[in-house]
């Protein structure tokens, strides 16, 4: 309008309908910039046709299609309106007019080109980012394992030396003594120390291997339901186990998972009670949990329901353990073993690994209950 004035004649028109197709120029490129083409031939505007060949550059580059709009915005620059105004002889005036209309076609191509170039150098160097943070983090899964398997060699290197030694002392006592009693007890002490180097073997094992199943095949099977009479027999202490779920109850979803975290929940209460509570008595209950019907009375205390549930012959959904010991007695000795302090702490961990819970808390009497819910299609 400040070339023109404020008239609406067709110069105005088309100028100003290049312009507003500026607005859909990220959408449809090519076709908004031959529509600023009139424009720029009959109109006045020249920034419209400048700014839809950038955006087509970056956007839809081609080779082809910037060479032949480069020449559309030339000509559309170079021909007056109306073209019978075209003067052949004024070769002066003409040339600068090409040299003029070749500039403006070719800043646009080359800056669009550049923008685009440079987007795509930084999502590449982006690229190149994230691959170098995922071998920095295969690097430190590299090391964790060559570690781990150090600290593997480690512990069975001095704990298997150590309980083969109590092992072999074991056996020497049960040899030489004549008192029953005692050789009962070092015929304990030498299974549990086997029992526990049979452990120790799969756990290094574990930690040793990468994933494949060759090297998993032959590691000492885990324990589980069936185990726990055995432990608790072994544990030397007054325990009433109510059992009210077999071994393999669950079905092949999780169940051996579950199982092998309610046999290592109660092993480890057991052993919490010989060190704080010795002489106390000790109920351990293993009952199933409809987890999904809790709400309509499936779930109830202290387990009641759980075995319920198993006489109608309805299906667990999970699995219940509840330890509970009584206050401890003043008489017996204190065995003052050593403790890290870690035992509930990792019981949990293994509880919400699972998508289950664990509840560990003094009771009234002045006893300790640890109680865990393991879901079986969490396993």
């Amino acid at each position: 309008m400040l070339v023109n004035g404020i008239d609406l004649d067709l110069e105005v028109g088309v100028s100003m309908g290049a312009a507003a197709a500026l607005l859909v120029r990220r959408r449809i490129p090519l076709l908004v910039f031959l529509f600023t083409l009139p424009g720029l031939y009959i109109g006045y505007i020249w920034f419209a046709p400048m700014i839809a060949l950038y955006t087509l550059a970056a956007r839809r580059p081609g080779r082809a299609r910037l060479v032949v709009c480069a020449l559309l915005l030339i000509a559309a620059h170079f021909l007056p309106y109306p073209i019978s105004d075209f003067e052949l002889t004024a070769y002066r005036e003409n040339t600068l007019v090409l040299i003029d209309a070749s500039v403006t076609s070719a800043a646009p191509i080359a800056l669009g080109l550049l923008v685009r170039t440079r987007r795509e150098l930084a999502s590449r160097v982006e690229d190149l980012t994230r691959s170098l943070r995922r071998e920095d983090r295969l690097l430190a899964d590299r090391v964790k394992t060559t570690e781990r398997a150090r600290l593997a060699r480690e512990m069975h290197d001095v704990v298997a030396h150590q309980v083969s030694l109590i092992s072999l002392q074991a056996g020497a006592v049960q040899v030489s003594t004549d008192d029953a009693e005692a050789r009962a007890g070092a015929r304990t002490i030498r299974e549990l120390s086997v029992r526990t180097l049979e452990e120790l073997r799969h756990m290094v094992g574990v930690l040793r291997a990468d994933g494949g199943e060759a090297e998993s095949r032959d590691l000492a099977p885990q324990p589980d339901l069936e185990e726990l009479p055995r432990l608790i027999e072994m544990s030397a202490l007054d325990v009433t186990y109510e059992r009210g779920v077999v071994a393999g109850a669950g079905g092949a979803n999780g169940a051996k998972t579950v199982e092998r975290a309610a046999f290592r929940t109660v092993q480890e209460a057991l052993t919490n009670i010989r060190k704080h509570a010795p002489g106390a008595r000790v109920r351990v209950r293993v009952d199933p949990v409809d987890t999904v019907r809790a709400a309509d009375g499936a779930h109830g205390p202290d387990g009641a329901d759980g075995a319920e549930a198993a006489g109608e012959g309805r299906t667990a959904h999970g699995l219940r353990v509840e330890i509970r010991n009584g206050p401890p007695d003043a008489a017996a000795p204190v065995p003052g073993l050593p403790g890290g302090g870690h035992g509930l702490v990792g019981l949990r961990e293994r509880a919400q690994s699972l998508g289950g819970t664990l509840e560990a808390r003094r009771t009234s009497d002045g006893g300790f209950v640890v109680r865990a819910e393991f879901p079986y299609a969490a396993g």
